[in-house]
Order: structure tokens, then sequence, then C-alpha cells
């Protein structure tokens, strides 16, 4: 029996060829869609290799910028060849620690002998640089070769580093000759000391890198690891040793995504080509996403989210390209810090969204007023800087600040409030004060600064003496902390303050005084102003009060008033602090009073006002200082609850003389006992002064006719009976 085939039939065949269709499709988009994701995870890879390497230089050149702000500096090649170790300390070792965390710093001298040592923020001896000495001492060679064959000028740009092994650690060393800043230093070739600083590339520095460039577990692995993978970049020493390796967890955004796509792969197995093809479509579209994110977040890495405006970062990179350009045609660039005037009394006031509004409108502003070819950029905060190419000199810079100050003449329209807001400028002039961009920009901040404190609203132009004037201020505030930690230099001085009768002593007022080693008696006006400015009123105001305190407490004095700045009242933690500083001196707060100036009263501060208000809570009374001298409205002397006004002393010398004086004298005396508060006369000098004020019912009495300030013993004498106050005319202090 023969048995025949039968054709399979047709629909078996479509089926066939379309399952044949469909599996080839299906293998060919899968084939695509692996190598899509490969091509993605090893783009992503090589840009994170990319970021960590540039990340690893910047941290490199960021130790030898630090480096190079004490390096190039009189007072380091004076004091370090003078060995004074607490100068070292406080301004080449442990100042290093703090402010920019170098983790080893150690000075040699010219025989490459340490000079000092230190390490992880402590000054240490000086001989553990032996540990050490084998990793350093090469590179420290090769500073001395430059130097050794340079001319006088190499001197101050001979530096060298390296990527050494310290203690089996991989570590960044920067090495740097100690030289002049000035003429007034003479220092002979081949004498020079050296600075060494030492940055461990530990989990701090991979989490600034991490942090800056969104790599994810960044980590440090030895050199003798078993687990190098792609993920990872050899740090390679001079000599091509390889000292360890840091690696990271690597995005795989393509195989995230695929991972994502598979149950709609596995669908599309499982019914038609018809999905295949969708799914391509998807998988392109989500490239195409993805494309944008990164696009975007390239977008952010270097504009400002509020402003829209070019961030530091790409600001940085366009004035390193102006100043470029300037050299090669021989032009000028012109650098403009500009501050907004008063910003935080806005946000305080208006609220942050007004604040945020503000920045918008101010950028849109600068924008209006400059060329194509410039730059404008937000530092941060309210603080924007201008990068003008091609000016011919600083008179070209000022028109422009003048076109910038008239538009800022102009009020702003904050919500449902208009409000005027002035602006600052800080000019600097490349090449005239310099060509470096970070010097470029500290000198403008510098000339911001002189611009604020010459009454805000204008510009000013770096001259080359308000170097010399921000150094000076920094060796005062450097010798006002020496001073405060001494204790010999600044004292209290106390003048009495007596009843209505003249004779008894309700209180005394204390008043700062700073002998100065060099400049004497400074006033202390100059000296609030500077610990304001420098940021050391809370060390210089817990001092005061502290003294004033525990010397209070120690005597039968019934009360001590001490005057605040408003700083202070700004802190919120500062009635804690206070309370706890009474505690600690056993003086009960009602036996301090605090004076305070009309101008805390008139920012109207939220926190100040809470702060006062706590305060008083406790039992502390406050007293408000110079009363008729300042702009404080009556509501703010019930709004804050004060307990005593102070009238000026300016109302009081010509209070027999001047009729109007007297008026005006008379007009505050009734003013405080129609609110019910007690008040203070200052400066009563004479006979015919006190009794005027005795007949206008002024509560207390303070000046020289009854007592000049008095030193604490002489104070305690006075209360104990022992001795009489010295009954003098003349000017207070």
């Amino acid at each position: 029996m023969v048995v025949q085939s039968h054709p399979r039939p047709l629909t078996f065949q479509v089926t066939l060829t379309v399952l044949a269709l469909a599996v080839l499709g299906l293998g060919l988009a899968t084939g695509f869609g692996l190598l899509a994701t490969l091509q993605v995870d090893r783009a992503a890879l090589d840009t994170e290799r990319t970021f960590l390497v540039n990340g690893l230089k910047e941290e490199a050149e960021a130790l030898r910028r630090e480096q190079e702000s004490i390096a190039v500096w009189d007072d380091a090649v004076t004091y370090a060849k003078s060995g004074d170790q607490q100068w070292m300390a406080e301004n080449l070792g442990a100042w290093m620690h703090s402010y920019y965390g170098h983790d080893r710093v150690y000075v040699l001298d010219d025989h490459d002998q340490p000079v000092h040592a230190m390490r992880d923020g402590q000054t240490v001896a000086s001989d553990v640089f032996s540990e050490d000495r084998n990793a350093i001492l090469p590179v420290v060679g090769r500073v001395r070769q430059v130097l050794a064959a340079g001319s006088s000028d190499t001197a101050g740009k001979a530096a060298a580093e390296d990527l050494v092994t310290i203690g089996d650690r991989p570590a960044m060393l920067s090495v740097m000759p100690l030289v002049p800043s000035s003429d007034r230093v003479a220092q002979s070739p081949g004498s020079e000391f050296v600075h060494v600083a030492v940055q461990f590339i530990d989990d701090a520095l991979t989490d600034r890198i991490a942090g800056r460039y969104q790599l994810k577990n960044l980590h440090v692995l030895p050199r003798l690891t078993q687990t190098i993978t792609d993920a990872t970049v050899p740090l390679i020493g001079s000599h091509g040793v390889i000292l360890g390796y840091v690696g990271w967890q690597q995005a795989r955004p393509g195989t995230g995504l695929v991972r994502e796509a598979a149950p709609a792969l596995f669908g599309a197995m499982a019914i038609s080509a018809a999905i295949l093809i969708y799914l391509l479509r998807r998988l392109r579209r989500a490239s195409g996403q993805l494309q944008i994110s990164q696009d975007k977040a390239r977008y952010l890495a270097f504009h400002d989210t509020l402003t829209g405006l070019p961030n530091r970062a790409l600001f940085e990179d366009r004035l390193r390209r102006a100043l470029v350009n300037a050299d090669r045609e021989k032009g000028r660039v012109a650098l403009l810090y500009v501050d907004l005037d008063r910003f935080k009394h806005i946000n305080d006031t208006l609220g942050h969204p007004a604040g945020d509004e503000l920045v918008r409108q101010t950028a849109v502003r600068l924008v209006q007023s400059v060329r194509e070819i410039d730059t404008v950029a937000r530092l941060g905060g309210d603080e924007f800087a201008i990068i003008l190419s091609g000016v011919k000199d600083a008179r070209n810079a000022e028109d422009f600040c003048d076109i910038v100050l008239a538009q800022f003449s102009i009020p702003f329209q904050l919500a449902d409030d208009q409000v005027f807001v002035s602006t600052s400028i800080g000019i600097a002039l490349a090449p005239d004060v310099g060509a470096d961009p970070d010097d470029l920009l500290r000198k403008a901040d510098i000339a911001l600064y002189e611009a604020k404190k010459n009454g805000r609203g204008r510009y000013q132009v770096f001259a080359g003496d308000m170097d010399e004037i921000l150094l000076r201020k920094r060796r005062i505030e450097s010798e006002l902390r020496e001073a405060l930690t001494s204790g010999d230099q600044i004292r209290l001085t106390y003048q009495p303050i007596y009843a209505g009768d003249c004779q008894t002593i309700l209180g005394a007022e204390a008043l700062l005084r700073w002998t100065h080693p060099i400049h004497a008696a400074l006033p202390p006006g100059n000296l609030v102003a500077i610990a304001e400015e420098r940021g050391m009123i809370g060390l210089l105001g817990d001092y005061v009060l502290r003294q004033a305190a525990c010397f209070a407490a120690t005597s039968t004095l019934p009360w001590v008033a001490v005057n605040v700045s408003p700083l202070q009242l700004r802190d919120k933690a500062f009635p804690e602090r206070l309370a706890r500083l009474l505690e600690e001196c056993g003086l009960t707060p009602s036996r301090l009073q605090l004076e305070i100036t009309e101008s805390v009263l008139l920012a109207n501060n939220d926190t100040t006002r809470a702060v006062l208000a706590e305060l008083r809570a406790t039992g502390i009374l406050v007293a408000l200082d110079d009363f008729g001298t300042g702009y404080s409205a009556i509501s703010y002397l019930r709004h804050h609850r004060i307990d005593k006004l102070k009238i000026d002393r300016s109302f009081i010398q010509t209070i027999g003389s001047d009729a109007g004086a007297a008026a005006i004298a008379k007009a505050l005396v009734d003013l405080a006992l129609a609110l019910d508060i007690r008040v203070t006369a200052e400066g009563v000098e004479t006979e015919a002064q006190k009794d005027r004020l005795i007949a206008m019912r002024c509560h207390e009495f303070q000046g020289f006719l009854l007592s000049p300030p008095l030193e604490a013993t002489e104070l305690s004498a006075v209360l104990a009976g022992e001795a009489q106050p010295l009954h003098m005319v003349g000017s207070r202090d």
C-alpha cells in the first residue's frame, strides 16, 4: 500500500511564515534593544569616568589654590623663619585643616627639616615627619630644582604636586615655597622654606566628588584589590606606580530601562509582531526622554534654576575664556560683583517668595543692561557677577554701572507691594589688577565691600590699598580673638546710675575698654563695629556679658546694664545661652538689664521680637539706649514692651542753654511716664542739668557729675562705703 503525502495547508504555511517573521522580527528587536542597552550603559560609564577624573583634578587644583592663599605672604615667611609655632599653627597648620580640611601639613626649612607639623587639625611634634619623609621629599626636591634653576621671579611660581602613598593610603600632595607677597620682606634664593599640604583620597573627598557629579557609592579601593571592574579608575603617581583605585556603582540607564520594559517584551513574544513594533517605538520614545533628561541635567549643571542665568561653574569658565581673549587681543575685561542692598530685610518682611521674585526681576534688569557679548551670572543668594568684555578703561565700566544704578532707581513690583531696592557694585579691571580669575573675583568682592561700607547704592573700583585694608582688618580680628582668649587687654569699667536723690546707686552700666598693645585704647564703637563686621560679635558679646554678670553676682550692685548688638538679638539661641551664662555666674535675671538701640525696633524683625519677649519673660529688663536720636515710632515702644528709656546725652548737654533741647527732653520724659516706662538721663554733667531733670520727674541719672566710669574694684569700694565716687565735669568716654 502506497501512502501519499498531502501538501500542508496554506493556512499552516502562512502561519508558519508569519511566526517565522515574528520570531525574526522579535529577534532583531531584541538584538537592537540589547545593543542600544550596551551603548547607553557604555556611554554612561565613559561619562562617569570623565566626571571622576575631572573631580580628582578639581580637588588637586583646589588643594593648590588653598595652599597658595597662605604661601605667598610676607607674614608666612617672617613667622616661619622665626619658628613661631603658635602663628604657624593658626595660619599654616591647624587653620588649613579647620578652613580647608587639609589632613596633614608640614613646614620644612631650607634644609628640608621640619619646623612645624599638623595632623588632623592638631599640632604635633615635628619629628613625625620622618614617617612621611620618603613620600614627600622627592616632590620637595622637584620644587628645590625649580628654585635653584630659576630667576628671582621663579620662587613665587615654583610648586609641585603628585599622588603618593602615605601610611598605606593614597593622598594628594602639594608642595609650595613660602615667598613674600611684597618687597618689604627680602628672601635670598635657596633659603626658602616650603609648605607641604597632604589631602588623603578618602571617603570625605570621594563624597564631595560624588555629590558634585551624582556618582553613586564612590569609594577608594586598595592597590592590591581583586575587585577591579570597568567602574574603577586607577590612582597613578608621577612614576607610573598604581597607588590604588577609585570605584563606584555604575549607573546603567539602558539596563534599567530594559528591566522596566521586560514584561512588555515578553508579552510581545506571546502576541504579535505589531506589539514588537509598538515596543520598538516605545523604546525609541524612552531613549528620547532619556536624552531630554540628560540635556536638562546638563543645562541645570551650568544654569541657575531660579533665574535661568549662568551659575558659578559656567561663570568661571566664561571668565577664563574672556581673560584669555583679552590677553590675546591686548584688551581689558571688567568684572562686576553686584549685590542687592538689605535683601534680607525683604525676605524677613515680605517673605521668601517675594525675595525670589526680586531676584528674578533683578536678573531681567541686569540682562537688559548688558550687550550680547557680555555675561550675567548668579553666584548665589542675591549676588550676581557681570563680565564686560572689550572695555577700554575703568570709565567704561563706571558708565555701565551708572546704567545699572539707574535701572534700580525704578521700583520693583512684588505681588501687591511696590518696593525700592538699591544695589552695590564692586569693579575689578583685568589685567590692571591681575588676570587670575579667582583673584579677580576676590578683588571685585573687596571693592563691593567698600561700596557697601561707603553708603550702599553705589559702585567702587578696586584700588591697590584695599588689599592692605582687608589684611589690616584681618590682623585686628586675629588680635581681638587673642585678646578675648588672654583676657588681659579687654576689660570693663562701670558707670554708676543714681536715683532721683543723686545719692543712691541703683545700678551701673558696663562699658567696654580694649587697651591694645600697639594702638593703645581703641574706641568701643570701633571695636564693636569690627566684631560685627568679622562675625565675632557673638564671641565678644558673650565675653562682656560673662564679665559683667560675674562681677554683679559677687558685689552688692543691685543690677548691671550691658549693651547688646542687634546681631546678637537675631540669634534664636541667644536667650538660652544667656540663661546658662547667668546660672554659671550665679546672677538672677532680674539683676541684668540689656540696653538696645532704636535700630532694633525699626527693623521690626520677627526673630528679634521673639528673642526680646523670651528675655523679658525670664525677668531680664530691656532698656532703649540713646533714645531720641533714631526714628522709632511710639507703636514700636508699645509693641516691644520696653522697660526703660535712656535719653541721649546730646539732649542733656544743652538742656540749660537751649530751650528747644529742654522741651525735647521734657517731652521724652513725659512720653516715658505716659507709657509707664522708667527713664534714665545720660550725660548729666552740671548741677543745672540735674536740677532741671529732677523737676521733670526723671527717675535715674548717669553722668560725670555723679561719677565717671569706675574700675570694678573702685565701684566695689564705693558700694561698700569705703570710698566716694569722683565728682567731676567733663565729657564721657
